[in-house]
């Protein structure tokens, strides 16, 4: 199999904000995708929801799946941060720069969701302004800017985050705690005056894909609870409305994990891994970089694809263009898990490791995200 390489500028997460904000009559914003509704619009992005999986267990998601004619890829890596960025931006992770759960930058190894000094919880807001790391204008700062009202209904504890700020500045930040208040909060914002851009977060599903397992019990009770918010938020759409569903990565169960923390064979050479257990950055020392690379496909086989930082590059991993800020970020080579595999780090990364539900790599249980369109 070969990996499914994001398609950027033509049905691509990153391409959501910008067609939809196109339609809003948002200047420089382009309807790649056939999008452009009326006046009024909310996004909906449910963490986990990958389009296999909702394609597998439709009867448990009996409205979202009503709509399920239509997937688009994630990025690289497919992973929430990742991905959370590229929807605020429009930008693939190459040219937006966060290209993974931890990456190298300024001389840190920075945990992007925590935004903290990775393996430590130390806040790296005042060291690593979240403006700085993530340097592009988001498409939410355009938008406002062309005078449409941009919402951003997501968890409380998110409101003032590292990511947040990075991802979604520009927009008024409506902090919720459950789904009742979800779906008042986007409707609310949907009834102010137009033209108005609604951005809801949901990120349960995920938690449960990762801790019992996608497509598990636990998981499938999720999945109907998420049915019935998007169906609500539908239900009360006012009229030329559009309510759009999407997420940020599929999921695969992990079922089998080399732990990089004890694997001596494939740390020889190497200066920083970072990245998550489905794709990994692995930085060397100077001159090292063949026997790095032949140690890990020696070891590894067929169950990653590994390239070098030039070759992930060319392929259009990171999207069409990396930006010199960025690149470095990306490691001397790039390691992407196939099948079940996981390149855990028990003692490193106790808690990511542990985790039954992955995902970040370029398989189409990971790349392949719904794009669900459903109009008042």
């Amino acid at each position: 199999m070969d990996p499914l390489v994001p398609a950027h500028g033509s049905a691509a997460l990153a391409d959501v904000t910008p067609s939809l904000l196109a339609g809003l009559g948002v200047p420089d914003q382009r309807d790649t995708l056939g999008l452009a509704a009326g006046d009024r619009v909310c996004l909906l992005l449910v963490d986990g929801l990958g389009w296999e999986l909702l394609r597998a267990h439709a009867d448990a998601a009996p409205f979202l799946s009503s709509l399920a004619d239509r997937s688009i890829t994630a990025g690289f890596p497919a992973t929430t941060a990742t991905s959370l960025t590229s929807l605020g931006t429009g930008l693939p992770s190459g040219e937006h720069g966060v290209v993974g759960l931890s990456f190298t930058t300024h001389g840190e190894v920075l945990d992007v969701l925590r935004w903290q000094r990775y393996g430590t919880t130390e806040d790296l807001r005042e060291r690593l302004p979240p403006e700085q790391v993530q340097q592009a204008p988001t498409a939410f700062e355009r938008a406002t800017a062309a005078g449409v009202s941009v919402r951003v209904v997501q968890p409380a504890a998110h409101a003032g985050s590292g990511l947040t700020r990075a991802a979604f500045r520009g927009g008024q930040v409506d902090g919720v705690f459950a789904l009742g208040d979800t779906v008042h909060t986007a409707l609310a914002a949907l009834a102010g005056p137009a033209p108005v851009f609604v951005y809801a977060y949901h990120a349960d599903l995920d938690a449960l894909g990762h801790l019992h397992g996608p497509g598990s019990g636990p998981w499938l009770r999720q999945l109907a609870f998420v049915d019935a918010l998007a169906a609500a938020i539908a239900d009360g759409l006012p009229r030329g409305a559009a309510l759009v569903v999407t997420a940020d990565h599929g999921m695969v169960t992990a079922d089998d994990r080399v732990d990089l923390d004890v694997a001596t064979a494939l740390r020889d050479g190497v200066e920083v891994i970072t990245g998550e257990p489905r794709v990994r950055h692995v930085h060397v020392r100077a001159g090292a970089a063949e026997d790095v690379r032949a140690a890990w496909e020696g070891e590894l086989g067929g169950r990653a694809w590994v390239r070098s930082r030039a070759e992930a590059v060319a392929a259009g991993w990171f999207g069409p263009r990396v930006a010199d800020h960025v690149l470095p970020r990306v490691g001397d080579l790039v390691v992407a898990a196939r099948g079940g595999l996981v390149l855990t780090r028990g003692s490193t990364e106790p808690v990511l490791s542990a985790l039954l539900g992955q995902h970040g790599s370029l398989t189409p249980a990971e790349q392949l995200v719904p794009l669900l369109v459903h109009r008042g």
